[in-house]
């Protein structure tokens, strides 16, 4: 099991990435982990948890976690 306690550049990408995989993401090359910065770390990881415990979702919990997702990305 991997720790998520330290607010690394991996930790990140490893969170980014099962996000996408388990929400099936159709736009998820558009999701890179490097277009998020490591100063939302904590709210990254709060995303993260709330989908790593849950089996299925419904359309519109996957449209939320996704806007949510997208907010979290950096404003470039």
């Amino acid at each position: 099991m991997k720790n998520l306690n330290e607010p690394t550049l991996d930790n990140v990408e490893y969170m980014i990435d099962a996000i996408k995989t388990k929400l099936r993401m159709a736009s998820a090359a558009a999701m890179q982990a490097s277009h998020f910065d490591i100063a939302r770390y904590e709210e990254i990881k709060e995303l993260y948890d709330v989908v790593a415990d849950k089996e299925k979702f419904s359309i519109s919990e996957v449209e939320a976690l996704v806007s949510e997702l997208g907010q979290l990305r950096n404003k470039d």
